[in-house]
């Protein structure tokens, strides 16, 4: 594998996908450990219908990459332990609101706030 995705509709089932519970689990993940993982979700595929109405892509996930050859296990415990610390506290993460979004590829620059 390539990589190790985490499931951001079971890891903060409080958060709604409207209010983006895969990139409220990448920051904090970023804010307590310095680890950077990618949203797949509701901000990378999520759109809005003709009312403006969030409508949710299929799934909601994390993903964090896994180069080959480049970490050593130290690495991967760190990561594990990581990702554990910041469930153990999971109820505490916060919903996000979009405060910019871009007309195409909106997650490459988009911006947040927190609920």
């Amino acid at each position: 594998g390539h990589a190790i995705y985490l499931d951001a509709t079971r890891f903060a089932p409080h958060i709604a996908p409207e209010q983006f519970p895969g990139q409220a689990i990448a920051v904090a993940l970023y804010e307590h450990a310095g680890i950077r993982a990618c949203e797949i979700g509701s901000v990378m595929f999520g759109t809005r219908d003709a009312q403006g109405q969030h409508i949710a892509p299929p799934m909601e996930l994390v993903r964090m990459a896994i180069p080959r050859r480049v970490y050593t296990q130290s690495h991967i415990d760190y990561c594990a332990e990581a990702v554990i610390e910041v469930f153990d506290r999971h109820r505490t993460l916060r919903p996000l609101v979009m405060t910019y979004e871009a007309p195409a590829l909106r997650h490459f620059t988009a911006h947040f706030r927190e609920a």
